[in-house]
């Protein structure tokens, strides 16, 4: 597994920084400015939501060592009760909440657990998500309802709790890592509802990012490309036609690193990150191309895919 704190796993952040033009939000350290110091990863509390495989058990996984408190929570109660034997740390505190976090219901559940705890967490980390390839029209209201109410409403009303309850100061910072993916930075047929989601998930980190920073609060919008987690498995549609995603291959980030990455990020003080180099190159080509090129583009990919 990879080492988090090791520098070399990490060398694509700068890259990233680089060619999207993510910096640290200059000097981390609580003074005159208001500025809230680097959130540090030791001794912290987290809650990871979408936590029972992908990219959520991974930050369960690396932050295994460091943290004192995980709180789990995902649909799968007996995925997520194999991951916390999985943890067993004697000095780990694990609680797993199997939960819908799409239903207000669902939410209350996991802030029940929450509530039981002696300290509020002080970092969330708002993984859970949903995608769907295919054609928007063919796509069932219930599936387009879904990614809504999961990659949008929950995280934002997640969020929200979670500001509310969290005790932050300056000795003590909390942190929240929304997860939201390189199509946010650009339109995409056949994934054109999820896309919309994730560009929401960005625009909302790094607003919050500037209201929150006077409240000790850190905000990081992890952007990652194709990953290999259950992800593609969940978003394909049984019996229709697949998106072309042809040339993803070059874009895909293992979830280890993904995650490395975006915890020695939240430490430096980014807001934005895109994991590995050709994200990042990616993520700053759709940003920066003119937007007639850019239409162009992706609209000679979809009709070859149309054409197939």
């Amino acid at each position: 597994m990879a080492n988090p704190h090791d520098p070399k796993v990490h060398e694509s952040v700068s890259a990233s920084a680089a060619a999207n033009g993510v910096v640290p939000s200059g000097d981390a350290r609580v003074g005159k400015t208001g500025r809230a110091r680097p959130f540090t990863l030791p001794g912290c509390s987290a809650i990871i939501t979408g936590a029972s495989s992908g990219l959520g058990a991974e930050f369960a996984r690396q932050l295994r060592l460091s943290a004192s408190t995980l709180v789990l929570a995902a649909r799968s109660g007996d995925a997520l009760e194999k991951l916390k034997a999985e943890l067993g740390n004697g000095q780990l505190q694990v609680h797993v909440v199997a939960c819908d976090l799409s239903t207000e219901a669902g939410r209350a559940a996991l802030w029940e657990k929450v509530s039981t705890l002696p300290t509020p967490p002080n970092l969330l980390i708002n993984n859970a998500g949903l995608g769907d390839y295919g054609q928007f029209m063919e796509a069932s209201e219930a599936r387009i309802r879904s990614q809504i109410d999961l990659n949008i409403t929950a995280l934002t009303m997640l969020l929200h709790e979670f500001v509310a309850r969290t005790q932050a100061t300056e000795e003590r910072p909390s942190a929240i890592i929304n997860i939201s993916s390189l199509a946010s930075t650009t339109p995409v047929p056949e994934l054109a509802v999820y896309a919309a989601t994730k560009s929401y998930v960005s625009s909302l980190t790094e607003g919050l990012a500037i209201e929150l920073e006077s409240r000790h609060i850190r905000l990081l919008a992890v952007c990652p490309g194709p990953t290999p987690t259950n992800f593609g498995k969940n978003a394909r549609r049984e019996a229709g036609k697949d998106t072309d995603r042809s040339g993803q291959d070059l874009l895909t980030v293992p979830p280890q690193r993904v995650v490395s990455s975006a915890l020695h990020s939240l430490e430096v003080g980014h807001r934005r990150m895109f994991p590995g180099k050709r994200v990042a190159l990616a993520a700053f080509l759709f940003e920066k191309m003119p937007r007639w090129m850019l239409r162009g583009i992706l609209t000679a990919r979809y009709r070859r895919a149309m054409a197939k």
